[in-house]
């Protein structure tokens, strides 16, 4: 019997659509260059380089000047997969409920949150701009302050101003919420949300996939598996990002589905899900990333 490749499609538009619902990094994908590994797991960007003018000589002309161009290596290197297997009658003595809400459940609950923590904790690892474990974030008024701090850093090094992301604990952003003030009128509820702060986007991030560092478990029994807060790794208070200094290919991302008449393991339904990704910053453009870590 054929495959069912309704349900396979189907599930690919599931995982497709909590992807990017459930995912705070996902934004940034539309925003970075494009990259075609093709039949390779890496890819190499030109970095180009070059000198500052000089003084024209009437007698002797145009003054030389050197250009620099060197290849900047790209591998992916984080490969995760899962299978999940649902029997026949497990399904039916359910009412189909497992069958139709496993896939998005478990992409809401582990897959996206383990994609943003890994990339949050590569743009820390890479950014230029890097401030260490300053001091407590505790007042609206040092939050402000400290993310003005951030912004004339990104200013002084020349990054642009526009498309500018602040990812922020979620702590902090409730503090940030603070020094929102509203004067009523007729309006019957008060909004504090933040949605942009000086032209940046504004996205809070639960401290729980905001690290300076991830352990990836290996998964190697049906119980374990997902990631971890990395020994000696900092919680992150927030990330100022220019989405031009990133970079976060997705080679691979591929769910695969066996009906129980297809499944040749068991009288069951298969379930099994590859991903093949990783998260990268320009050499160049390290600078287009602010960190502040957490004092403690």
């Amino acid at each position: 019997m054929a495959n069912s490749i309704y349900l396979v499609t189907k599930f690919v538009e599931i995982i497709d659509a909590v992807y990017k619902q459930e995912s705070l990094t996902a934004r940034l994908d539309a925003m970075t260059r494009p990259v075609e590994f093709g039949g390779a797991n890496e890819v190499k960007v030109l970095k180009l380089s070059t000198v500052g003018l000089g003084d024209y000589s009437r007698a002797t002309g145009y003054p030389a000047g050197d250009i620099t161009a060197a290849w900047e290596t790209m591998q992916l290197t984080c490969e995760r997969g899962r299978a999940f297997s649902l029997d026949r009658m497990d399904n039916e003595e359910t009412l189909g409920l497992v069958l139709g809400n496993l896939i998005r459940e478990w992409m809401r609950v582990h897959v996206a949150p383990e994609l943003d923590a890994y990339r949050f904790a590569a743009y820390a690892t890479g950014a230029g701009n890097y401030v260490g474990t300053a001091a407590a974030l505790d007042t609206a008024e040092k939050v402000l302050k400290a993310i003005d701090v951030g912004m004339a850093a990104l200013d002084e090094d020349e990054v642009p101003q526009e498309g500018r992301i602040l990812y922020i604990s979620t702590n902090l952003y409730h503090l940030l919420k603070g020094a929102v003030t509203r004067t009523l009128a007729t309006e019957t509820g008060v909004q504090r949300n933040v949605f942009t702060l000086d032209d940046m986007t504004v996205v809070p991030v639960p401290q729980t996939r905001f690290y300076t560092k991830i352990t990836l478990n290996a998964g190697a029994t049906s119980s374990a598996g997902g990631f971890a807060k990395a020994a000696g790794a900092h919680d992150i208070n927030f990330l100022i990002v220019h989405p031009s200094a990133v970079l976060q290919p997705i080679k691979l991302s591929q769910v695969k589905y066996f009906d129980p008449d297809t499944n040749q393991i068991s009288d069951g339904h298969l379930w099994q899900y590859r991903l093949y990704h990783d998260a990268f910053v320009y050499d160049n453009r390290a600078n287009g990333i602010y960190r502040h870590d957490k004092n403690s």
